[in-house]
């Protein structure tokens, strides 16, 4: 008897590792797109300050200098502003996780009258150009006596970043299964213990994802922190503003700063990078 043979059906591998290429290409594409403005701010603040304003600028460093650094620090309080800016971004994100959580545990797991009222609010709210609301939150913080203070700020932030945190952590509430917490119940847990030792765990990404967008939120806000400190009180953000004066703008020791205040939020994304990446993802199957 003679054996029969057939010939395994082959895969098109030609066609996959085109595809791959060009995804690849597409996302290198758009590496540089985003990246270039990072590094044109880190390359002009290690260039001498004649070579940053060169009218025919070059791509690559002509030199490095740490004479941009030494000015951006002399030329006002850096320590300060930075330090009022850490205070009020961890304020802003600790304050806002705590009542978020509570707020979006509420919507997705109680049934209450008014609560689709509440889900569309908290997505109004967010269409509401900030812009639009700079008088009446000067005159609200001036009448509760909040004005130039620092708590004053972190409330302000509060009310743009708070609706965010809730709509983002029901998402991630809501795609954890009730039958978890029915069975932490079931082996004697209480609704508390249930959601401390089976949903918060959780939660953890998601958690670091939107404390992440919360704290750049509330470090890189310039207009409000402009409006309501005075120049005592003034935060980083409104610190890099004094290289600009009636002789022009100082460029090389403003990226300098720029690239100072940018250190907090490196440090901080590469110690949350893998939470948040798994945060950002998590939402995206349903549990």
């Amino acid at each position: 008897m003679s054996a029969l043979t057939t010939d395994a059906p082959r895969r098109p591998t030609g066609g996959r590792k085109k595809s791959k290429l060009g995804w690849n290409l597409v996302g290198l594409l758009v590496f540089l797109v985003v990246g270039f403005p990072l590094y044109w701010m880190v390359d002009t603040a290690f260039k001498p300050a004649k070579d940053a304003i060169d009218p025919d600028p070059s791509l690559l460093p002509t030199g490095i200098t740490l004479d941009n650094f030494r000015r951006a620090l002399d030329i006002a309080d850096f320590w300060g502003p930075v330090g009022r800016s850490l205070i009020v971004s961890l304020s802003v994100v600790v304050i806002g996780i705590v009542v978020g959580l509570l707020a979006a545990l509420a919507i997705s797991r109680f049934a209450f009258r008014g609560r689709k009222i509440v889900i569309v609010g908290i997505l109004a709210v967010q269409m509401v150009p900030l812009v639009s609301m700079i008088i009446p939150v000067f005159l609200l913080l001036n009448d509760l006596d909040q004005y130039d203070k620092l708590s004053g700020l972190i409330i302000t932030y509060l009310t743009f970043i708070l609706p965010f945190t809730v709509w983002t952590l029901r998402g991630f509430i809501v795609n954890i299964p009730k039958e978890l917490e029915e069975a932490a119940m079931v082996d004697g847990c209480s609704r508390t213990g249930a959601f401390i030792r089976v949903v918060f765990p959780l939660l953890a990404p998601g958690m670091v994802a939107t404390s992440v967008y919360g704290f750049i939120q509330a470090w890189n806000e310039y207009l409000y922190a402009l409006m309501l400190l005075s120049q005592e009180h003034q935060t980083a953000t409104v610190w890099l503003g004094n290289f600009t004066t009636k002789h022009g703008t100082e460029y090389a020791p403003m990226m300098a700063g720029a690239t100072m205040m940018a250190v907090p939020i490196v440090v901080l994304f590469l110690l949350v990078q893998r939470k948040m990446a798994a945060g950002l993802t998590a939402g995206a199957v349903k549990g």
